[in-house]
């Protein structure tokens, strides 16, 4: 059995084919159309699908997909076995929640920190009893670099090369800026990692995001390195549970 699941971000879309819960095809998109996704569907023989959007109405989507497959609308309303707390449900991020799912499964016996580090830099926790109370959002890296120039006078906009894993000393202006930027967000990261860990035992640290590399390269040599895990596809992972419950 083969299940579609597709995460519209603020800056892409990712789609994924799973064969029950192994990944076997994946993209990355700037656009959907319905031309590329019904070659997908006749290809894999789609049974199942369901869709995360954080920003765009997906109801002409959801809309194509269940005229040609067996469409499982995803909501913050479904619970996997989780308690939650949270108190606004109807403005939890879908991928937020997708990620809260796959932890739990993914992690059944841990308490789980998930750090995604895209636009927005997210943390969320789901302790081992599987009760999620939510959690925070920070800004991404590239957003503090823009906050930066947007907001003083003289300060330059940094274009920062995510394939540049370093953090440079600030021995000028720009170096400077991505020196703050940067080790700020590393500093973050570490911060409430030290207080998650305070606080659960058995800690597992999942990092996901455009920007993971970053992180991991950062705080492979920490202390916290034994508990980290690089998912890249956190939140496509959580949707495929979704199909599957």
């Amino acid at each position: 059995m083969h299940n579609l699941v597709i995460d519209i971000g603020n800056t892409a879309h990712k789609l994924a084919v799973f064969k029950n819960k192994e990944l076997v095809h994946f993209e990355r998109l700037l656009i959907l159309n319905n031309k590329s996704l019904t070659e997908i569907i006749e290809k894999y023989h789609i049974k199942n699908a369901t869709v995360s959007s954080v920003n765009k109405d997906s109801t002409e989507l959801s809309e194509f997909l269940a005229k040609s497959v067996n469409y499982v609308p995803f909501s913050t309303k479904i619970l996997a076995g989780i308690k939650n707390n949270y108190q606004s449900l109807d403005t939890l991020g879908l991928d937020r929640w997708a990620k809260v799912i796959a932890a739990r499964f993914l992690y059944p016996s841990n308490s789980c920190l998930l750090i995604d580090a895209g636009t927005c830099i997210t943390y969320d926790v789901l302790t081992a009893e599987r009760a999620y109370f939510g959690g925070s959002i920070s800004l991404g890296i590239n957003m503090r670099f823009k906050a930066l120039n947007h907001f003083t006078g003289r300060l330059p906009l940094i274009t920062w090369d995510k394939g540049d894993l370093n953090i440079p000393l600030g021995s000028n202006t720009q170096n400077a800026i991505k020196n703050g930027v940067l080790q700020g967000v590393v500093n973050e990261v570490e911060g409430f990692i030290t207080l998650e860990s305070s606080k659960n035992k058995d800690l597992k640290i999942i990092i996901t995001g455009g920007d993971a590399d970053f992180l991991n390269k950062q705080l492979k040599n920490s202390i916290f390195a034994p508990q980290i895990i690089h998912e890249p596809y956190l939140v496509l992972k959580g949707l495929n549970e979704v199909i599957t419950l």
